[in-house]
């Protein structure tokens, strides 16, 4: 994890947050490094976590976690991480690896047999719910990234619902929390993505919102990244809370400074 964003987000694996929802999106630049931070956070809090990794596969997330001083392998041995890989999934399901009796495949909506994602919700549902003797301080259901089920074939009222049912379930009922990644572009014709993504800020706690510069590529500026506490949403006359960072980008690190106050500018 990230020292610096966790001051900035006012956060510490000492007290995590419960039953809130958390928005990642990127504009114009790859948002995975938040990903990275959250997952690594999660575990060091000591909470369950459920991550439903579609992009990428188990050997690059525990790469990169290893970095941040966090063993996936372990986590999953202990029993504190549940990972589904979204990847080698969708190859066993296309191309005839048979599903194993009463456990059906969480992409199940890929064979065309429905529609829905019941299966996957089922899955998340299964891999949270608490159980005897556990001692994990939270369920947390971690998604990277939601737009490759719409690539998938899933319709965004789907999508739409599986993350309100896992809201229901993980936010509401077991007090946990949710991190959401999703692609965005303002100036894409991509209207089923744009539908997701604006309905998902809409209901979300956090919003972080990573760009790319407008001027193009800086080696020393890799993006901007604003933070948006969503106060309206618990307060009918509140208004939300915007902070706007630069970032830059390090091998285990991340920094973050005001506009314009890069150390190499300054």
């Amino acid at each position: 994890m990230f020292a610096e964003l966790n001051e900035l987000l006012g956060a510490s694996p000492e007290r995590p947050d419960a039953g809130q929802f958390t928005l990642l999106r990127d504009t114009r630049t790859d948002g995975s490094f938040l990903v990275h931070h959250f997952l690594s956070f999660y575990l060091r809090a000591g909470c369950k976590v459920c991550f439903v990794a579609l992009l990428q596969s188990f050997s690059h997330y525990s790469i990169v976690a290893h970095k941040l001083g966090v063993s996936l392998a372990a986590a999953k041995e202990r029993g504190q991480l549940v990972f589904l890989e979204g990847l080698k999934s969708c190859l066993d399901l296309l191309f005839g690896e048979e599903e194993q009796p009463g456990q059906p495949s969480p992409l199940q909506f890929l064979s065309g047999s429905c529609r829905d994602l019941r299966a996957l919700f089922d899955f998340v549902r299964v891999s949270l719910a608490p159980a005897e003797g556990d001692s994990w301080k939270g369920p947390v259901l971690l998604v990277d990234d939601l737009s490759v089920l719409l690539s998938l074939g899933a319709a965004p009222v789907a999508v739409l619902d599986f993350i309100h049912y896992c809201r229901v379930s993980v936010c509401c009922q077991l007090k946990g929390n949710i991190v959401v990644l999703v692609h965005s572009n303002e100036d894409s014709e991509d209207e089923e993505n744009e539908l997701v993504v604006n309905s998902l800020c809409h209901h979300s706690d956090l919003i972080l919102w990573a760009e790319g510069l407008a001027t193009g590529f800086c080696k020393d500026v890799h993006g901007q990244i604003k933070i948006i506490k969503r106060l309206s949403l618990r307060q009918a006359a509140g208004q939300d809370l915007v902070q706007t960072y630069q970032y830059k980008i390090q091998d285990r690190n991340v920094t973050f400074f005001a506009r314009g106050l890069s150390s190499a500018v300054l």
